[in-house]
């Protein structure tokens, strides 16, 4: 049984057809990688990560940009996996949210916030803390007074 494409899709699937092993295998691939990097970042975020207000660096050294390009290098690689995780297996908004975690561009704060503040994103989150025994999340709306927080950077 032979699926039919939109005749506005078949040109697309065309390109796409001796491609679709390798995308394959890159989001099994992917889906693997993300079920360790995941719980294993999200285990180690502060549980006021998404309340906290933002301080930017002004200065860098040349190591220090180094490190930033190499982070951000690994948030663009985050981002496409999980771009294709949307269609293939894996953890795709929590791949996309972790891309942007891990990035710095303008905009970043307030749009990793917006994709927490989806319920399913958020109670995936918390679920894989709970599952290592970590505080829970604070949601990104929650008012929380300045200094007024534990530290969970360390899991304690």
């Amino acid at each position: 049984m032979k699926l039919a494409l939109p005749d506005w899709l078949s040109p697309v699937a065309q390109q796409l057809e001796p491609w679709l092993p390798a995308l394959t295998l890159t989001g099994v691939v992917m889906a693997l990688a993300s079920m360790v990097a995941i719980p294993w970042l999200l285990v180690r975020m502060p549980a006021h990560y998404f309340t906290e207000a933002y301080q930017p660096r002004s200065q860098r050294g040349p190591l220090a940009w180094l490190l930033w390009c190499l982070r951000n290098l690994l948030a663009l690689l985050l981002l496409l996996a999980g771009v294709i995780m949307l269609v293939l297996p894996g953890q795709g908004l929590l791949t996309i949210l972790i891309a942007i975690m891990t990035s710095t561009f303008p905009g970043k704060y307030r749009m990793e916030r917006a994709i927490m503040r989806r319920p399913g994103v958020f109670r995936a989150a918390n679920w894989i803390r709970a599952r290592y025994h970590r505080e829970p999340l604070l949601h990104p709306d929650a008012q929380v007074p300045p200094g007024n927080h534990k530290d969970s950077l360390h899991g304690h």
